[in-house]
């Protein structure tokens, strides 16, 4: 007897030699889709009626800073050096392991309503940021963030911290967690510091994650320390491959996507983030059309301000579309794999499409709302209609973690509540 067995549904796959299913079944056992279909014989511990609603992939989130759901609005609309230097940072100097915890089990919550059943994630104290991933039942890459400044100690200091986090936590809750290794960036690590990160990573097997070209000032401030851009850099160390996440990618050149193409980078994409920090706009059309692997990200809630993929496939749709003159550019159907199948290969191939032997990650819309009535293309409204808050469950690894709106992996009064207080104290703390 299977799990679970998901009736009457749309079931959009994501596979390009499956398609789209109508009135279509999902079996799921031992955490994995044994079947896809139009009908089964398999009886299951759990059925679910998904008739008016889809079913499809759970949406992969390449890049946020979970916990910073603890400083969701509380700096807007300033310029990033006062932003930074005035607000967030003065604020995290504060930030104890308990408040970590709390805002990494908020944003958990967060993204389990909204449909985001993966993410990746740069941060510090980030044991309990595992800690809360254990406990929601989400999948993550988490890295421990590096950061050197041009302080040896401090770099070595964090280097071995991010090492400790790596070995620790590697294949922990169920093989949901997965470490990297997060050096900042570029303009905040030195190059002998990146190649020994790069080392580290590969004597562990494990993948790299880092902001790379997110601003113009660390174009023009590598340029002008190194004779050559961030991306020249990185390659010239032999730090560029497929193990390799690298987050906005804003200002790069027709080079340096060359250079990102042939070492199999993956690209996170943090539309929205971008536009409110007035970064730029990163050539996503341009590298699509080379192909590159381009997936989604948030970015955390203190630049986003929510870690809602639905909203960001819309906006990234829409702005390349406007920027680049073209109402073509970005399709429906790109923008999804760009959420699911593109962010999986970048985080875990095994999930990202709904198949057989997959892992059972994979989110119900409830398509029986009026911004959603009527529909003649699911995947058009599923990005410019549709909301996270039109996920009515949310399955992770053939565990169901929301059922018909009601999460039952976590406390969500509680996980607020606690969030919210916490806050606060924080708060009293900062002096600015």
């Amino acid at each position: 007897m299977a799990d679970i067995l998901i009736k009457n549904a749309y079931v959009l796959t994501m596979d390009p030699d499956l398609g789209d299913l109508k009135n279509g079944t999902v079996v799921i056992e031992n955490g994995r889709i044994t079947e896809i279909g139009k009908e089964t014989n398999e009886n299951a511990e759990t059925i679910i009626d998904a008739k008016h609603s889809v079913v499809m992939p759970g949406l992969v989130n390449t890049h946020t800073h979970a916990a910073t759901t603890l400083f969701r609005g509380y700096a807007d609309d300033m310029q990033l050096a006062e932003w930074l230097e005035r607000c967030i940072w003065p604020a995290e100097a504060k930030v104890t392991a308990e408040d970590i915890y709390k805002g990494s089990l908020l944003a958990c919550l967060e993204m389990i309503k909204s449909g985001t059943t993966s993410f990746a994630d740069m941060y510090f104290f980030m044991d309990e940021t595992a800690k809360a991933v254990e406990l929601s039942g989400l999948r993550a890459s988490l890295s421990h963030g590096l950061t050197e400044l041009g302080n040896k100690e401090k770099g070595d200091n964090d280097l071995k911290e991010g090492r400790r986090f790596v070995r620790a936590w590697q294949g922990a809750a169920e093989g949901r967690i997965e470490t990297m290794y997060g050096p900042h960036a570029p303009n905040t690590c030195s190059e002998e510091y990146l190649a020994k990160v790069r080392e580290e990573a590969s004597r562990d097997g494990a993948r790299i994650h880092i902001h790379l070209l997110e601003t113009e000032a660390e174009l023009t401030e590598v340029k002008e320390k190194y004779g050559k851009c961030s991306v020249r850099l990185l390659d010239d160390i032999g730090f560029l491959g497929p193990h390799v996440l690298a987050a906005h990618c804003v200002w790069v050149s027709d080079s340096d996507m060359e250079i990102l193409r042939k070492r199999g980078v993956n690209i996170s994409h943090n539309v929205i983030s971008n536009m409110k920090l007035a970064s730029g706009i990163a050539p996503v059309h341009k590298m699509l059309e080379k192909g590159i692997n381009v997936s989604l990200g948030t970015d955390g809630c203190a630049s986003n301000n929510n870690l809602d993929l639905f909203e960001e496939m819309k906006t990234a749709a829409l702005l390349h579309k406007v920027n680049t003159f073209d109402p073509t550019v970005l399709p429906a159907r790109q923008v999804l794999e760009m959420g699911t199948v593109k962010g999986a290969k970048a985080l875990d191939p095994e999930t990202g499409m709904l198949k057989a032997g997959k892992k059972a990650d994979l989110i119900l819309v409830d398509m029986r709302k009026p911004h959603l009535t009527p529909c003649f293309d699911v995947a058009s409204h599923l990005v410019y209609s549709a909301k996270g808050s039109d996920v009515r469950t949310t399955i992770v690894n053939g565990k169901i973690l929301m059922d018909d709106y009601k999460v039952l992996a976590l406390d969500e009064q509680k996980v607020m509540e606690e969030t919210q207080k916490a806050v606060e104290e924080l708060v009293s703390r900062v002096n600015i």
